[in-house]
Formats: C-alpha cells, sequence, structure tokens
C-alpha cells in the first residue's frame, strides 16, 4: 500500500490532537507525520504509534514540498494564510476552519454525502470540512434526501461546550465545581453568560438578518453540500452544558411522503448511521453515548402530524470526532485512495 507523508497543523488543540489519534486509530498509511502549531507549542512532543513527534512553529519553514496532505485545524485566519502555500507547495489541504466552505472553487465534503466533490481540490488544492452541526445533519439527511427530496429543514441544535474549544471545557469545569462548593461562581470568559446549568441561544456572532453565524453556516453549508440550493433551512443554534457531542432537534418537509417505518429502514441501512429508536423502551441517542464514537446516531423518528409530508428526527454525534477530525480523515482517505 502506498503510504503518504501527512502534516497536522494546528496539532496542539483540541480537534489537532485529536485528528492525530483518529490517523493512528484508523491506520491511516502514513509514511512521515509532521505537526505544526503555534510559537506557544515550541518543543511540545505528541505521541503518535509509539513515537514521540515535536511540534514544529508554522511559519518558520521555506517549503512545504515533500508533504503530500495536510490537516488543518489552526483556525480560520492561519488557514486563510498557510493553505494556499501548502497548496503552492503541491500540499493537498484538508482545512477544518470556516475560511474555505462557502469558495465555489473548494469543494466542501462530507464522505457519506458527497464523495465525489473530492475530485474537485484540483482547481485550489484545499478541501473544506463543514462545520460540526453541518455534518451530523446532512449523514442523517442524506438516505431520506435520495428517497424523497427534502424541500425544507427547520433544526434547533444543543451542542457542547468543547465545539468552543478547551478553555470553554475549563470554564464549565470551573462554574460547576464552583456551584457544587456552594463558593462564588467565576464570570464568565469564554460565553457572554453562566454556562453551568444554563442554554445559550448564541453561538458565534450576530448578524444582521438575526441569526447567528453558526446558523447562517448550517443554512450555507447544506444547501452547497446537498447540491439543492432550493432547499429551505432555518437554524437556531444552542450552546448546552455538555463537554462532548452535539444533540439536533430537526422537522423535515419532504416532496412525497415518508413513513417513520421507511425512514427507519432507510437510516438504518446507510452507512455511519445508528439508529436507536424505541422510546418504549426509553431508548435514543444520547450525547454522553455518542461521545466517542464516530457514528451519526439518530433516533425520536415519527411523522410530523402538522403538514402532510413531515419528518422529525432526533440526532447526536461527537463534535471532536465526525464533527471534526474523523470526516477530515475520512476526506483524507478518500484522496489516498483514489486521487494521490
Amino acid at each position: 500500500m502506498k503510504e503518504f507523508n501527512v502534516a497536522v497543523v494546528g496539532a496542539t488543540g483540541a480537534v489537532g490532537r485529536m485528528m492525530i489519534k483518529v490517523l493512528e486509530e484508523r491506520n491511516f498509511p502514513v509514511k512521515n507525520l509532521r505537526l505544526f502549531a503555534s510559537e506557544r507549542s515550541r518543543g511540545v512532543k505528541i505521541p503518535f504509534r509509539g513515537e514521540e513527534i515535536e511540534v514544529e512553529v508554522l511559519g518558520e519553514q521555506e517549503s512545504y514540498q515533500g508533504l503530500d496532505i495536510a490537516l488543518f485545524s489552526a483556525g480560520a485566519s492561519r488557514s486563510l494564510e498557510f493553505a494556499p502555500k501548502f497548496a503552492a507547495d503541491g500540499v493537498v489541504v484538508v482545512d477544518n476552519s470556516s475560511a474555505w466552505r462557502m469558495d465555489p472553487e473548494v469543494p466542501l465534503v462530507v464522505p457519506e454525502v458527497n464523495p465525489h466533490a473530492v475530485a474537485d481540490y484540483k482547481k485550489k488544492g484545499i478541501i473544506a470540512n463543514p462545520n460540526c452541526s453541518t455534518i451530523q445533519m446532512v449523514v442523517a439527511l442524506k438516505p431520506l434526501y435520495d428517497y424523497s427530496r427534502i424541500k425544507r429543514i427547520v433544526v434547533s441544535t444543543y451542542q457542547a461546550v468543547s465545539g468552543a474549544g478547551q478553555k470553554a471545557i475549563e470554564e464549565l469545569i470551573a462554574q460547576t465545581k464552583a456551584w457544587c462548593a456552594g463558593e462564588e461562581m467565576p464570570a464568565p470568559k469564554v460565553f457572554p453568560h453562566q454556562i453551568a446549568f444554563n442554554c445559550l441561544p448564541h453561538i458565534d456572532v450576530f448578524l444582521e438578518n438575526g441569526y447567528t453565524k453558526e446558523e447562517m453556516k448550517m443554512v450555507n453549508e447544506t444547501k452547497k453540500i446537498m447540491e439543492d440550493e432550493d432547499i429551505g433551512v432555518t437554524a437556531t443554534t444552542v450552546r448546552v452544558p455538555v463537554f462532548y457531542g452535539h444533540a439536533e432537534a430537526v422537522n423535515i418537509e419532504t416532496e412525497k411522503k415518508i413513513t417513520a417505518e421507511k425512514a427507519r429502514e432507510l437510516l438504518s441501512s446507510f452507512p455511519g448511521i445508528v439508529v436507536i429508536d424505541a422510546p418504549e423502551e426509553k431508548k435514543y441517542p444520547l450525547q454522553i453515548e455518542a461521545a466517542g464514537r464516530d457514528e451519526v446516531f439518530v433516533g425520536r423518528i415519527r411523522e410530523d402530524e402538522s403538514i402532510d409530508c413531515g419528518l422529525n428526527l432526533w440526532v447526536v454525534a461527537d463534535n471532536l470526532r465526525k464533527g471534526a477530525a474523523t470526516n477530515a480523515v475520512q476526506i483524507a482517505e478518500l484522496l489516498a485512495e483514489k486521487y494521490l
């Protein structure tokens, strides 16, 4: 089997470290692994396949030639600066930030949904990894869309604090400890309000249309991935006091009726989906059970009785894995198998 020289950019962050872990778990054919991060991570060593790999400072290199694939998890500004430099040296970049997702020359890929789009990487040498909440939703909707085109999507998300980074996790821990000890609650720094024992209908910045940037990511990315600009999509994204795993209540309207029974059949046979749908036994997807897993879990499948062709779904996935690192590695696997 051919092996590839791989880089992880932003290697010391939560998603970067997960990318390294997933590369090892999935036995990706890595010949050499190079790790990049900012100056503050200089000299940090991260284990990979029994070795300790030292992190390099991004930007100190004159060339990135010799690398085949770079998985980026360094934020939008660093991606805008460095992804074109890697691509100019012949490296295919799989970028996890929002920087390139809506660029018409950059494919936005979820391997279970639109694997053919990977071929378009040749235009700029970059492939975009979608937003975490978008990824899990489109995986759940793809088999239903293929059976009957979806006309409209209404989604409300319940997103874990890990989606906002390690400092957000630490903030929830600190606030929870203070509450349990009867101490004064630490002032919020990552979030605009207390997150412990609270829900915040506010992820990313508010835009002029009243939606947040996170909500509009779901709207625009869904249309691009599904290759259907006519789908109506509206979203409300909520941060909840959960460490790992995003949950979504998804309501869809289809062109022809899909019964709940048919939906379970379609979803159960689709790769990457696990159906847990036995409410009479109190069985449905839970964030604590999805954490650490790569599948998308779907349950609470029921017909929307307010319209003729509607369905309700409850969709849960690990936001650091399928919502970020695993999806990126799956894209790299497609590149390795068919294109490089």
